[in-house]
């Protein structure tokens, strides 16, 4: 089979041929670091992590590029005038890059924690404001952007006039119709300045308390949100890319506008594919600070939210995350995440016993058993449905049927005459080229482990310390209350000490 994925654009399942063979050029909306990532953040970067190592894996040489949004108004939310960053940096009391700084580092972070491979290139709203300039002082020239008081408006309905004849209207990708969204566009500031309600702003003037501002030929100001996007994806991948990549949130207004802006500039529809997460709900319920359930990952890791009944591994919300296909709507619950961090545990567990088996072991002839022909079908099917539209959810579907069969080599109710050691072989290959590669995930049984082990080291030491001081009440409550919990301690002759674990 080849690639086939779903393009947002055309609504359709299509072959995935890119524009240059052998070669990819992806990009993906990044955070706004005005504020610390939350869980709904979690699933475009996860899954567009998934993407690109999949394209890497099937031999493409992938430029992924990832933004940082950190300058800009945000239109569509109704305070047009406003910048985030400049009113959470008064908030703070630091300066606008400085909090910048701030909350791209905790991006950063949480990205690793998540086991997220970093972009290629991954360019800043605030480092491109030239080429931002540039790109509308050409659609000015164009046509199709007009300056009002200080401030460049993108002109719609010229814009659709123009454009519907040539089948690429505005509104094409989200599938609206421009006469329902001048009807329907919610009243902004400085809405008397355009020449209709469904003209985004370009640049913004900025008013005398706005802390972030840039000399342009239309008086100091900063740019929109949509245009920073339709700049760096044109500086690193061409007038014409493979993927851009987002959130279903925002097919409207963003990736709509950003279609509009680079169509003008490079006469060229942006991206050939468009692919969309779906939203995640928590306990069914849209994510919102009316809900109380905005989860920053922060304390998504660490339990400290009042939705949480726990802390929960990183790993599991990648497992959790992986367990549903991309397209999907996806709800987090406690009993959910529980649930995944079971799976996760199972599965990582029979993961490490099958790279631990010797296949010379194994005599059965390949496919010569119902069990040999099962376990190769299972294998066999993950790169089928990775190329349906990345179908994660459908590959551990079939790592969870495996699943019996290796505990059950583990507990000799598999004898080695069912399976080949052609199987194992190819069992061990694609499960690791799957959990480790693509899907990224790591044992946290084994990160647990290890974490017990350094614990474990200190109160011997400490023990060790007290009997040398001759502190036996402080020696024996060690040694007493470990083994209360089913931890045996053991003196050796030379001096040292072992455990065991019940």
């Amino acid at each position: 089979m080849s690639l086939k994925v779903h393009n947002s654009l055309t609504r359709h399942k299509e072959e995935f041929t890119p524009i240059t063979p052998g070669h990819v050029g992806m990009y993906v909306c990044g955070p706004t670091v005005s504020g610390e990532s939350h869980l709904g953040h979690a699933r475009p970067f996860i899954t567009f992590d998934i993407v690109y190592r999949y394209l890497t894996q099937l031999g493409y040489r992938v430029r992924y590029v990832r933004n940082i949004t950190d300058a800009g108004h945000f239109e569509e939310e109704g305070r047009e005038a406003e910048d985030k960053i400049s009113k959470k940096a008064v908030l703070e009391k630091l300066e606008p890059m400085e909090l910048v700084q701030k909350y791209t580092n905790l991006y950063h972070w949480a990205m690793q924690q998540f086991n997220n491979l970093p972009p290629s290139i991954e360019p800043t709203a605030t480092g491109h404001i030239v080429e931002q300039i540039e790109m509308i002082k050409k659609i000015i020239a164009d046509g199709y952007a007009y300056e009002a008081n200080g401030s460049v408006y993108f002109d719609v309905e010229k814009y659709n006039t123009d454009f519907s004849a040539q089948g690429k209207p505005y509104g094409m990708l989200s599938g609206r119709v421009l006469d329902d969204m001048l009807e329907t566009t919610r009243e902004l500031d400085n809405q008397e300045e355009k020449r209709n309600k469904a003209d985004f702003a370009l640049w913004k003037k900025a008013p005398p308390e706005h802390i972030m501002r840039w000399q342009s030929p239309w008086g100091e100001g900063f740019p929109g949100w949509h245009i920073e996007c339709s700049a760096m994806s044109t500086k690193y991948l061409g007038d014409e890319f493979d993927i851009h990549g987002g959130g279903m949130d925002l097919q409207f207004p963003h990736h709509e506008c950003e279609i509009a802006q680079s169509t003008v500039c490079n006469h060229k529809t942006p991206a050939r594919y468009w692919l969309h997460n779906n939203m995640i709900t928590i306990n069914g319920k849209k994510m919102g600070k009316s809900y109380n359930n905005v989860i920053k990952l922060s304390e998504l890791f660490s339990g400290n939210h009042p939705s949480l009944e726990q802390a929960y591994h990183p790993m599991v919300i990648r497992f959790f995350i992986l367990q549903t296909h991309y397209r999907s709507t996806l709800d987090f619950s406690n009993e959910a995440l529980k649930a995944s961090e079971k799976g996760l545990k199972r599965l990582m567990e029979a993961y490490d016993i099958l790279m631990r088996l010797d296949a010379a072991g194994f005599t059965a002839a390949a496919g010569a058993t119902e069990q040999d022909a099962k376990c190769l079908k299972l294998v066999k099917e993950f790169n089928e449905f990775m190329d349906d539209d990345f179908s994660t959810a459908k590959v551990l579907a079939n790592m969870f049927e495996l699943v019996p069969v290796i505990n059950g080599i583990k507990d000799k109710h598999v004898p080695a005459n069912a399976l080949s050691s052609s199987t194992i072989e190819k069992m061990q290959q694609q499960m690791k080229l799957f959990v480790t590669d693509i899907f990224g995930l790591t044992n946290i049984t084994a990160v647990d482990n290890e974490k017990l082990s350094a614990v474990m080291q200190l109160l011997i030491d400490i023990r060790k310390e007290a009997k040398q001081k001759r502190d036996y009440v402080t020696s024996d409550k060690i040694r007493n209350e470990l083994a209360a919990m089913g931890i045996q301690l053991k003196d050796e002759k030379d001096g040292n000490m072992s455990y065991t674990i019940a």
